[in-house]
Formats: C-alpha cells, structure tokens, sequence
C-alpha cells in the first residue's frame, strides 16, 4: 500500500492482461479499479518532483524547444517518438520510465529488435545524455534523435 503523498504502485501489464482475460466480462474487470486514467503531463510533472529538477534544467538537457516544452507539460502539445525519447533522457529517464512516457505520448515504445532502438535502449540503461545518445547513433549510421546524421545504406 502507498505511503501519504505517493502514488499507488503500478501493477505489471502481464498480471493485468491476465486478470482482464480470466474476467466474466469487461465490467467485471473494470470494476476493479485497475485501469489508469493518467495523462502525460501528470506523469512528466511526477518525474520532475521524483528527480528534484527543474523543467528549465530538463529543456536544455534535452535540446527541445522551451515553449513547446512548456506547451506539452501543460497539455496543449504532443511531443512525437524523437522528441519523447528526447524529454526521456533530458529527465534522465529509467528504460521503464522512457517507455511510460512513449506510451502516454501516444508513440510506439523502444523496441529491441530494431536497430536505431537497441541503440537508444543501450543508451539509456547506461544513463547516456540526449547529447551522447544522438553521439553513438551517428557513429552507427543511425538517424540521431535531432533527425541529422547519416542513414545505413
């Protein structure tokens, strides 16, 4: 059970699937109150709390733009998958915490059967900046998260 003042834990997405299968219908499953209702901005506002940063410190580690920054922690703007993996490692991001964060953006997750995705896996789960991530891709022949480099042939 969470403490005052934490967020409930997460159950793992398997036991769900697991839980919403086995039920007699949706309703059953759903009134078990274990869907989530929240939204990217809550999330991202968490993080920051979480790692005692500051958004300021976040845009210029992530090399977005400060106003649509400001625009998605608010909720008027989507980020897009670069500019997700991008804000993930400027909040210095966990693997689980980067793909929480795609998913409620709305993106398809990191996924290690491709290329440029088992590069930013790897960067991530050894805590690379947005700087060095966008360093190894272009030394691979990857797309970097800016969009500029050179693509394998």
């Amino acid at each position: 059970m969470a403490e005052k003042g934490e967020a409930p834990q997460e159950r793992l997405t398997e036991e769900l699937l697991e839980r919403l299968l086995a039920a007699q219908s949706p309703e059953a499953y759903l009134d078990q109150d274990l869907t989530l209702d929240r939204e990217l901005p809550d999330y991202l506002r968490g993080l920051l709390a979480e790692k005692g940063l500051k958004r300021a410190d976040v845009i210029r580690a992530s090399g977005l733009n400060g106003t649509f920054v400001y625009d998605v922690f608010t909720g008027k703007s989507r980020l897009g998958r670069d500019n997700a993996l991008m804000l993930a490692l400027g909040l210095g991001c966990s693997l689980r915490e980067t793909q929480r964060l795609l998913r409620l953006d709305g993106v398809s997750e990191l996924w290690p059967k491709v290329r440029r995705d088992a590069v930013i896996i790897w960067c991530v789960e050894h805590g690379f900046t947005r700087s060095q991530t966008d360093d190894e891709l272009y030394r691979l022949g990857e797309k970097t998260l800016f969009g500029t480099g050179p693509l394998r042939s």
